[in-house]
């Protein structure tokens, strides 16, 4: 603890990209009793949309530089880049790279994620409480390969927190044998006044038409080539709507050419990623989620505040935010029906307005308090032992 009595509290993770974990992670930075805890980021490199959203009373440093500050000239940032993943190698090998950095010892050390599990329990700090928290669905094929070395690091966290009640469950089921240590299920907060407010900033122009909008990166997992193939399907169909993604990554050249092969350049919309995609949210008149996989995703909590009727496969925590045919619509992750949803929601407007009627007490599912609370409370437990 610092001279003050405040608990001294360290959060390790890659970067601040847009995306799920890292709003959880602001959430915490933002709203964690600061009279309480003194918090200390460390990025592995100082990248992404959310880096200068980190609150002021919290300290914030990074291995590495991020790309917004490497040279624009391709040859230097070529090299720029090498030197930037020798060091991030060294550092990954040797955690007193990180500790001379941090120049500082904390009592409770969290990973908010599993890329940063290794960089939490091998701290060379050992007097530190370490703090797991995972958000995924263990049996991803894609996280296949990291399984084998999670299932090792779980057991040696003095606590783990579950972003949803299904990814517990799912790995109970998959490794009945595994040593979990104390845990708990603790749902991302949502900070509703804010969203609202955001959700106001300004009105986009959209057609004269129904339009669906989407908010995620843009990796295959999250199912976009498949949505795209059901709108192409619905438009051939006399279906006529719009569709507005907003989030950047990896598929985003693969989406554009299947775009152009299929025809719908001009009605399935690829934005980019957006620091407030809320204005969409709200006035588009469906909001869609087509992944593959996902924890608890807060674009879900996030649009049913705002009142949006949403279609979204039934996957991960996402079955105990939706209610089915109540507060909105699940389904497979399968392109038929995908395009059977939004058929639905195009052609029954009745269906549509009973959902809406349904959502308009909504927010009283979401209580952050709450959340916060018991974050605060696991940590100060832990400080004590």
């Amino acid at each position: 603890m610092t001279k003050n009595n405040k608990i001294k509290v360290l959060f390790r993770h890659r970067s601040m990209e847009m995306g799920g974990v890292e709003k959880v992670v602001l959430s915490m930075l933002n709203n964690l009793n600061k009279e309480k805890f003194e918090m200390t980021i460390c990025l592995n490199m100082n990248q992404g949309e959310l880096r200068n959203e980190i609150p002021e009373h919290v300290r914030k440093t990074y291995l590495t530089d991020g790309r917004e500050d490497l040279s624009e000239n391709s040859l230097i940032q070529k090299v720029q880049l090498a030197k930037r993943k020798l060091r991030l190698q060294k550092a990954l090998k040797n955690p007193s790279v990180a500790q001379k950095i941090l120049g500082d010892n904390y009592d409770v050390e969290i990973a908010p994620t599993y890329a940063a599990f290794s960089a939490v329990l091998n701290s060379l700090n050992k007097n530190s409480k370490k703090i797991g928290w995972f958000h995924s669905d263990i049996t991803l094929p894609k996280l296949q390969p990291l399984v084998p070395e999670i299932l090792k690091q779980i057991p040696q966290f003095d606590y783990f927190i579950f972003g949803s009640q299904q990814t517990k469950d799912i790995l109970i089921k998959t490794y009945p044998d595994l040593k979990i240590p104390e845990n708990q299920v603790i749902l991302n907060a949502i900070p509703i006044e804010e969203l609202k407010q955001k959700s106001l900033a300004f009105k986009p122009e959209l057609p004269n038409k129904p339009v669906f909008v989407s908010v995620a990166r843009l990796h295959s997992r999250k199912g976009f080539h498949k949505l795209m193939d059901a709108h192409a399907k619905l438009l051939k169909d006399g279906f006529d709507h719009h569709i507005i993604v907003i989030g950047d990554g990896e598929e985003m050249e693969n989406l554009k050419k299947q775009s152009e092969n299929l025809g719908v350049t001009n009605s399935f919309q690829l934005l980019g990623s957006s620091m407030n995609p809320y204005p969409h949210v709200k006035n588009a008149d469906f909001f869609i989620l087509p992944s593959e996989s996902e924890s608890w995703p807060l674009i879900i909590a996030d649009s049913l505040i705002l009142q949006k009727p949403i279609i979204s496969t039934n996957v991960g925590g996402i079955p105990e935010m939706i209610e089915h045919e109540k507060t909105g619509y699940l389904i497979n992750y399968e392109t038929d029906e995908m395009y059977e949803s939004m058929k639905k929601f195009i052609t029954d407007p009745q269906f549509v307005s009973q959902i809406k009627e349904n959502l308009k007490n909504i927010e009283k599912q979401f209580d952050n308090q709450k959340i916060f609370d018991a974050v605060e409370n696991i940590i100060i437990n832990l400080s004590k032992k």
